[in-house]
Protein backbone atom coordinates (compact mmCIF):
# COMPACT_ATOMS: atom_id res chain seq x y z
CA UNK A 1 0.00 0.00 0.00
CA UNK A 2 2.67 2.54 0.74
CA UNK A 3 5.80 3.36 -1.41
CA UNK A 4 8.33 3.00 1.32
CA UNK A 5 7.36 -0.86 2.43
CA UNK A 6 6.96 -0.98 -1.48
CA UNK A 7 11.19 -0.50 -1.45
CA UNK A 8 11.65 -2.85 1.17
CA UNK A 9 8.81 -5.78 0.07
CA UNK A 10 9.81 -5.76 -3.87
CA UNK A 11 13.68 -7.02 -3.60
CA UNK A 12 12.79 -9.77 -1.48
CA UNK A 13 9.66 -11.02 -3.51
CA UNK A 14 11.47 -10.20 -6.71
CA UNK A 15 14.59 -12.36 -5.53
CA UNK A 16 11.96 -15.35 -4.48
CA UNK A 17 9.84 -14.56 -8.10
CA UNK A 18 6.88 -13.68 -6.56
CA UNK A 19 4.42 -11.11 -8.85
CA UNK A 20 3.38 -8.41 -6.63
CA UNK A 21 0.58 -6.14 -7.65
CA UNK A 22 0.25 -2.69 -5.23
CA UNK A 23 -3.01 -0.50 -5.53
CA UNK A 24 -1.71 2.42 -3.95
CA UNK A 25 2.39 2.71 -4.83
CA UNK A 26 3.03 6.01 -6.77
CA UNK A 27 7.02 6.79 -6.22
CA UNK A 28 8.52 6.98 -9.76
CA UNK A 29 11.98 4.83 -8.69
CA UNK A 30 9.79 1.82 -7.75
CA UNK A 31 9.65 1.26 -11.51
CA UNK A 32 11.62 3.46 -13.60
CA UNK A 33 14.47 6.38 -13.19
CA UNK A 34 12.36 8.93 -14.73
CA UNK A 35 13.10 12.32 -12.61
CA UNK A 36 11.84 11.99 -9.16
CA UNK A 37 14.09 8.56 -8.84
CA UNK A 38 17.22 8.26 -6.88
CA UNK A 39 20.59 6.54 -8.26
CA UNK A 40 20.48 3.28 -8.82
CA UNK A 41 16.77 3.16 -9.59
CA UNK A 42 14.61 0.88 -10.15
CA UNK A 43 17.20 -1.79 -10.86
CA UNK A 44 18.28 -1.73 -6.96
CA UNK A 45 14.91 -3.07 -6.18
CA UNK A 46 15.13 -5.79 -8.66
CA UNK A 47 18.30 -7.99 -7.47
CA UNK A 48 18.14 -10.83 -10.75
CA UNK A 49 17.13 -8.45 -12.96
CA UNK A 50 13.09 -9.84 -13.15
CA UNK A 51 10.91 -7.75 -12.83
CA UNK A 52 7.85 -9.19 -10.58
CA UNK A 53 6.30 -5.81 -9.67
CA UNK A 54 2.91 -3.55 -11.21
CA UNK A 55 1.01 -1.47 -9.85
CA UNK A 56 -2.68 -0.07 -11.51
CA UNK A 57 -2.49 3.43 -10.15
CA UNK A 58 0.21 6.25 -11.78
CA UNK A 59 3.29 7.09 -10.68
CA UNK A 60 4.22 10.43 -9.44
CA UNK A 61 5.10 12.21 -12.37
CA UNK A 62 1.71 12.53 -13.60
CA UNK A 63 0.43 13.36 -9.44
CA UNK A 64 3.07 16.01 -9.46
CA UNK A 65 1.72 17.46 -12.91
CA UNK A 66 -1.84 17.27 -11.89
CA UNK A 67 -0.89 18.88 -8.68
CA UNK A 68 0.80 22.03 -10.58
CA UNK A 69 -1.86 22.18 -13.48
CA UNK A 70 -4.59 22.41 -10.57
CA UNK A 71 -2.38 25.02 -8.45
CA UNK A 72 -1.89 27.07 -11.75
CA UNK A 73 -5.63 26.70 -12.87
CA UNK A 74 -6.35 28.09 -9.38
CA UNK A 75 -4.93 31.27 -9.52
CA UNK A 76 -1.62 29.89 -7.43
CA UNK A 77 1.62 32.17 -8.26
CA UNK A 78 4.01 30.97 -5.03
CA UNK A 79 3.99 28.04 -4.07
CA UNK A 80 5.34 26.90 -0.23
CA UNK A 81 6.29 22.96 -0.69
CA UNK A 82 6.89 20.86 2.21
CA UNK A 83 7.41 16.77 2.29
CA UNK A 84 7.21 14.18 4.80
CA UNK A 85 11.41 12.75 3.82
CA UNK A 86 9.58 9.63 3.22
CA UNK A 87 10.51 7.72 -0.10
CA UNK A 88 6.99 8.67 -1.44
CA UNK A 89 6.72 12.44 0.37
CA UNK A 90 10.14 13.72 -0.71
CA UNK A 91 9.93 11.50 -4.14
CA UNK A 92 6.97 13.56 -4.79
CA UNK A 93 8.04 16.69 -3.72
CA UNK A 94 11.23 16.68 -6.14
CA UNK A 95 8.72 16.19 -9.31
CA UNK A 96 6.49 18.91 -8.22
CA UNK A 97 9.78 20.72 -8.02
CA UNK A 98 10.48 19.78 -11.48
CA UNK A 99 7.04 20.45 -12.69
CA UNK A 100 6.63 23.76 -11.09
CA UNK A 101 9.73 24.66 -13.04
CA UNK A 102 7.76 23.16 -16.33
CA UNK A 103 4.84 24.79 -15.86
CA UNK A 104 6.23 28.22 -14.98
CA UNK A 105 4.80 27.77 -11.49
CA UNK A 106 7.28 29.69 -8.69
CA UNK A 107 7.95 27.90 -5.40
CA UNK A 108 9.00 29.09 -2.28
CA UNK A 109 10.98 26.18 -1.26
CA UNK A 110 10.41 22.76 -0.53
CA UNK A 111 11.20 22.08 3.00
CA UNK A 112 11.63 18.47 4.76
CA UNK A 113 9.57 18.10 7.72
CA UNK A 114 10.22 16.82 11.23
CA UNK A 115 7.19 14.36 11.85
CA UNK A 116 7.60 14.63 15.43
CA UNK A 117 7.28 18.78 15.59
CA UNK A 118 5.12 19.57 18.07
CA UNK A 119 4.03 22.76 15.18
CA UNK A 120 5.57 23.85 12.11
CA UNK A 121 4.64 27.90 12.84
CA UNK A 122 8.39 28.93 12.33
CA UNK A 123 8.61 27.09 8.86
CA UNK A 124 5.38 28.26 8.65
CA UNK A 125 6.00 32.34 8.49
CA UNK A 126 9.48 31.62 6.57
CA UNK A 127 6.87 30.96 3.93
CA UNK A 128 4.69 33.79 4.66
CA UNK A 129 7.75 35.97 4.50
CA UNK A 130 8.73 34.58 0.87
CA UNK A 131 5.58 35.87 -0.27
CA UNK A 132 3.85 32.08 -0.27
CA UNK A 133 -0.11 32.52 -1.62
CA UNK A 134 -0.51 28.64 -1.66
CA UNK A 135 0.69 25.73 0.04
CA UNK A 136 1.17 22.11 -1.21
CA UNK A 137 2.40 19.00 1.11
CA UNK A 138 3.89 15.69 -0.36
CA UNK A 139 3.28 13.43 2.42
CA UNK A 140 1.04 11.09 3.99
CA UNK A 141 -1.45 11.85 6.92
CA UNK A 142 0.66 9.80 9.47
CA UNK A 143 3.35 12.25 9.59
CA UNK A 144 1.53 14.93 11.35
CA UNK A 145 -0.07 15.89 8.11
CA UNK A 146 -3.10 17.42 10.16
CA UNK A 147 -0.67 20.26 12.15
CA UNK A 148 0.84 20.50 9.09
CA UNK A 149 -2.11 21.84 7.42
CA UNK A 150 -3.61 23.96 10.42
CA UNK A 151 -0.69 25.76 11.04
CA UNK A 152 0.31 26.91 7.51
CA UNK A 153 -3.32 27.62 7.19
CA UNK A 154 -3.34 30.03 10.14
CA UNK A 155 -0.04 31.84 8.71
CA UNK A 156 -1.37 31.96 5.27
CA UNK A 157 -4.96 32.61 5.75
CA UNK A 158 -5.84 33.14 2.05
CA UNK A 159 -4.10 30.53 0.85
CA UNK A 160 -5.62 27.47 -0.73
CA UNK A 161 -4.07 24.17 0.81
CA UNK A 162 -3.33 21.02 -1.64
CA UNK A 163 -2.50 17.47 -0.72
CA UNK A 164 -1.88 14.35 -2.94
CA UNK A 165 -3.36 10.90 -2.56
CA UNK A 166 -1.19 10.28 0.76
CA UNK A 167 -4.03 12.45 2.84
CA UNK A 168 -7.06 11.31 0.67
CA UNK A 169 -8.34 9.42 3.41
CA UNK A 170 -10.99 9.82 6.29
CA UNK A 171 -8.46 10.29 8.97
CA UNK A 172 -7.30 13.63 7.34
CA UNK A 173 -10.60 14.78 6.08
CA UNK A 174 -12.84 14.50 8.37
CA UNK A 175 -11.97 16.44 12.11
CA UNK A 176 -14.26 13.63 14.36
CA UNK A 177 -11.47 11.07 13.22
CA UNK A 178 -8.41 13.19 14.10
CA UNK A 179 -8.45 14.86 10.79
CA UNK A 180 -8.58 19.03 10.23
CA UNK A 181 -10.88 21.45 11.28
CA UNK A 182 -13.89 21.60 9.65
CA UNK A 183 -13.48 24.99 9.32
CA UNK A 184 -10.16 24.29 6.39
CA UNK A 185 -12.50 22.46 4.45
CA UNK A 186 -13.24 24.98 1.75
CA UNK A 187 -9.69 25.94 1.32
CA UNK A 188 -8.25 22.10 0.58
CA UNK A 189 -8.10 20.32 -2.09
CA UNK A 190 -6.06 16.34 -3.08
CA UNK A 191 -5.22 14.91 -5.93
CA UNK A 192 -5.96 10.72 -6.60
CA UNK A 193 -6.10 8.70 -9.33
CA UNK A 194 -9.87 8.25 -8.91
CA UNK A 195 -12.52 9.76 -10.36
CA UNK A 196 -16.47 10.63 -9.70
CA UNK A 197 -18.43 7.34 -9.59
CA UNK A 198 -20.41 8.49 -12.33
CA UNK A 199 -17.23 8.54 -14.76
CA UNK A 200 -16.06 5.03 -14.25
CA UNK A 201 -17.77 2.55 -16.38
CA UNK A 202 -20.70 0.69 -15.71
CA UNK A 203 -18.35 -1.89 -13.97
CA UNK A 204 -16.99 0.73 -11.39
CA UNK A 205 -20.36 2.25 -11.05
CA UNK A 206 -21.65 -0.90 -9.94
CA UNK A 207 -18.69 -1.48 -7.23
CA UNK A 208 -19.21 1.83 -6.21
CA UNK A 209 -23.38 1.05 -5.25
CA UNK A 210 -22.16 -2.79 -4.34
CA UNK A 211 -19.93 -1.43 -1.98
CA UNK A 212 -22.00 1.57 -0.51
CA UNK A 213 -25.03 -0.88 0.56
CA UNK A 214 -22.32 -3.61 2.03
CA UNK A 215 -20.74 -0.83 4.33
CA UNK A 216 -23.12 1.87 4.63
CA UNK A 217 -20.56 4.54 3.55
CA UNK A 218 -21.75 7.38 1.26
CA UNK A 219 -18.73 8.59 0.24
CA UNK A 220 -16.21 5.29 -0.02
CA UNK A 221 -12.33 6.30 0.16
CA UNK A 222 -11.01 6.49 -3.26
CA UNK A 223 -8.70 3.80 -2.35
CA UNK A 224 -11.58 0.88 -2.07
CA UNK A 225 -11.87 0.44 -5.66
CA UNK A 226 -7.72 -0.10 -6.51
CA UNK A 227 -7.74 -2.94 -3.64
CA UNK A 228 -10.94 -4.47 -5.23
CA UNK A 229 -9.23 -4.02 -8.66
CA UNK A 230 -5.68 -5.18 -7.70
CA UNK A 231 -7.19 -8.00 -6.38
CA UNK A 232 -9.17 -8.38 -9.85
CA UNK A 233 -6.29 -8.44 -11.46
CA UNK A 234 -3.80 -10.86 -9.46
CA UNK A 235 -7.00 -13.03 -9.65
CA UNK A 236 -7.35 -12.69 -13.58
CA UNK A 237 -3.36 -13.29 -14.36
CA UNK A 238 -3.64 -16.33 -11.89
CA UNK A 239 -6.54 -17.90 -14.70
CA UNK A 240 -4.46 -16.64 -17.68
CA UNK A 241 -1.13 -18.01 -17.02
CA UNK A 242 -2.66 -21.65 -17.21
CA UNK A 243 -0.49 -23.74 -14.87
CA UNK A 244 -1.06 -20.98 -11.28
CA UNK A 245 3.04 -21.03 -11.06
CA UNK A 246 4.85 -18.00 -10.09
CA UNK A 247 6.72 -17.87 -13.58
CA UNK A 248 3.38 -18.37 -15.61
CA UNK A 249 1.29 -15.31 -13.20
CA UNK A 250 4.04 -13.05 -13.80
CA UNK A 251 4.62 -13.59 -17.38
CA UNK A 252 0.65 -12.81 -17.62
CA UNK A 253 0.45 -9.48 -15.28
CA UNK A 254 3.02 -8.24 -17.58
CA UNK A 255 0.64 -9.30 -20.68
CA UNK A 256 -1.77 -7.67 -19.75
CA UNK A 257 -3.63 -5.40 -22.69
CA UNK A 258 -6.28 -3.26 -23.12
CA UNK A 259 -8.43 -4.50 -19.78
CA UNK A 260 -12.02 -3.82 -19.31
CA UNK A 261 -12.06 -3.43 -15.59
CA UNK A 262 -13.61 -1.43 -12.83
CA UNK A 263 -11.35 1.67 -13.68
CA UNK A 264 -11.69 1.49 -17.06
CA UNK A 265 -9.56 -0.11 -19.64
CA UNK A 266 -5.63 -0.02 -19.51
CA UNK A 267 -2.75 -1.92 -19.87
CA UNK A 268 0.91 -2.59 -18.06
CA UNK A 269 3.75 -1.28 -19.55
CA UNK A 270 7.31 -2.85 -19.37
CA UNK A 271 8.36 -1.46 -16.60
CA UNK A 272 4.83 -2.75 -14.86
CA UNK A 273 3.00 1.21 -15.01
CA UNK A 274 -0.25 1.18 -16.16
CA UNK A 275 -1.52 2.86 -18.76
CA UNK A 276 -4.33 5.49 -16.97
CA UNK A 277 -2.99 8.60 -16.68
CA UNK A 278 -5.89 10.76 -15.68
CA UNK A 279 -6.39 12.59 -11.89
CA UNK A 280 -9.18 13.18 -10.11
CA UNK A 281 -9.02 16.06 -7.77
CA UNK A 282 -11.44 16.20 -4.48
CA UNK A 283 -12.94 19.06 -2.16
CA UNK A 284 -13.78 18.21 1.25
CA UNK A 285 -17.43 18.96 2.00
CA UNK A 286 -18.60 17.85 5.88
CA UNK A 287 -15.73 16.27 6.63
CA UNK A 288 -15.74 14.18 3.55
CA UNK A 289 -13.97 13.54 -0.02
CA UNK A 290 -15.94 14.81 -2.63
CA UNK A 291 -15.71 14.71 -6.45
CA UNK A 292 -14.43 17.92 -8.11
CA UNK A 293 -13.05 17.64 -11.29
CA UNK A 294 -10.40 15.23 -13.52
CA UNK A 295 -7.06 16.98 -14.08
CA UNK A 296 -5.23 15.92 -17.06
CA UNK A 297 -2.33 16.79 -16.51
CA UNK A 298 -0.04 19.31 -18.66
CA UNK A 299 3.57 17.06 -18.93
CA UNK A 300 6.05 17.25 -21.04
Amino acid sequence: FNSGAAKVSIPILSEAGVPQVSPANTYVGLTTNEDGSEPGEPDKYYPTGDRTYVRIVPRDTIQAAALVTLMKQEGCTKVAVTNDKEVYGAGLARVIELSAKEQGLELTGNDPIDKNAANYRSLAQKHKAAGADCFVYAGITANNAVQLFKDFAAALPDAKLYGPDGVAETGFVSEKDGGIPEDLNPRVKVTVATLAPDQYPPEGQEFFKEFTEKFSVDNPDPYAIYGYEAMKLALDAIERSGTGEKADIKKALFETKDRQSVLGTYSIDENGDTTLTDYGVYAIEDGALKFDQTIKAQTQ
